[in-house]
């Protein structure tokens, strides 16, 4: 049975740092405030009505061998939305805020939700498939089969790596370490697992590769591509990253900015979803990297996800006297 409401002495903090967030953000995100209000209301298991619904915790563990022996879907849904304690629940959901707030805020409430369930089905997919390999092909390696496990931090690994995407080319500091805004959700993981007993790896390194695996189905299928190619272009994706971390890393160099932030050149002729912004090669207006039409000249995205266009084209009908007619329009309204 729930502890209801007196549980909360941290809580407090969460409900303060909601509101200044809230009060300071011009969209009021509703679908954050949603996920932050679940997670809560499941930790207190209150109202009464919800308690009675709600399975205990020992139901709902994350456990491969249980999911799979039983095909138990109630622990590869509800495990997320259950938390261990107060802290734990305070943490998950402080980072939920902060993210949540500048992901549906950028990309829409709509688009917001649908990533979110995608990337908490692909987590606990991809955890579950990591457990079932490691014990076939390494028998000893049984503890990650049998790990329990509850949390939304998973899915928190997923959404970092979705937003640090746009910041690719800066640097940022994870615990007082400087490193690369693309690779900070893998130091944090390895950090997590050195210095905080008790978490998952396998739950943290799915939402990792969840992320990922999103942003390459998400450029994929926003082109219209065939599901099963963009699959297979996802898991390419992350079987190749040890290598492309290695070359990148290499080449990059960090400059100076304020905010406790080290950033690198936006490049403008950055073509991945990773980039900040991608530059047509027709007007040469700067657009947002999840945009794959220009929003000037209506020129598709070049070099994206499977596309063939391999040289600028100039958009059919569209003289370059109109092109820069338009542009002298954006520069008039800003």
């Amino acid at each position: 049975m729930g502890a209801g409401l007196s549980r909360g002495r941290m809580l407090p903090i969460l409900v303060l740092q909601a509101l200044s967030e809230y009060i300071r953000s011009d969209s009021k995100p509703p679908v954050t405030a949603a996920l932050l209000l679940a997670n809560v209301l499941f930790f207190l298991r209150w109202p009464p009505l919800l308690d009675r619904l709600l399975p205990d915790l020992d139901q709902v563990w994350f456990n491969p061998y249980l999911v799979f022996k039983n095909r138990d879907l109630k622990r590869f849904f509800l495990s997320p939305l259950y938390h261990m304690g107060e802290s734990h629940l305070v943490y998950n959901m402080m980072s939920l805020l902060w993210k949540g707030v500048q992901l549906e805020n950028f990309m829409g409430s709509l688009e917001f939700a649908g990533m979110v369930a995608t990337i908490l089905a692909l987590s606990q997919g991809i955890t579950l498939l990591l457990a079932k390999g490691l014990l076939v092909f390494f028998e000893h390696e049984t503890a990650y089969y049998y790990e329990y496990a509850v949390g939304f931090s998973g899915v928190l690994f997923g959404l970092k790596v979705v937003l640090n995407s746009q910041f690719s080319d800066n640097f940022t500091y994870v615990h007082g370490i400087l490193v690369p805004t693309r690779y900070a959700a893998w130091m944090e993981l390895v950090l997590i697992q050195l210095f905080v007993p008790g978490v998952s790896f396998l739950g943290h390194l799915g939402g990792i590769l969840a992320g990922m695996l999103y942003l390459r189905l998400r450029g994929s299928i926003g082109r219209g591509s065939d599901p099963l190619s963009a699959i297979f272009g996802g898991a390419a994706t992350v079987f190749s990253w040890p290598f492309r971390l290695v070359r990148r890393f290499l080449r990059r160099r960090p400059g100076t900015s304020g905010r406790g932030n080290y950033v690198g050149s936006n490049r403008p002729g950055s073509r991945g979803i990773s980039s900040g912004i991608w530059r047509c090669p027709a007007c040469t207006y700067n657009n947002s990297a999840w945009n794959n039409i220009c929003e000037m000249c209506s020129t598709e995205r070049p070099g994206h996800a499977f596309s063939t266009h391999s040289t600028p084209v100039q958009p059919s009908g569209i003289s370059l006297e109109e092109l820069r007619r338009r542009r002298l329009d954006r520069f008039d309204r800003s």
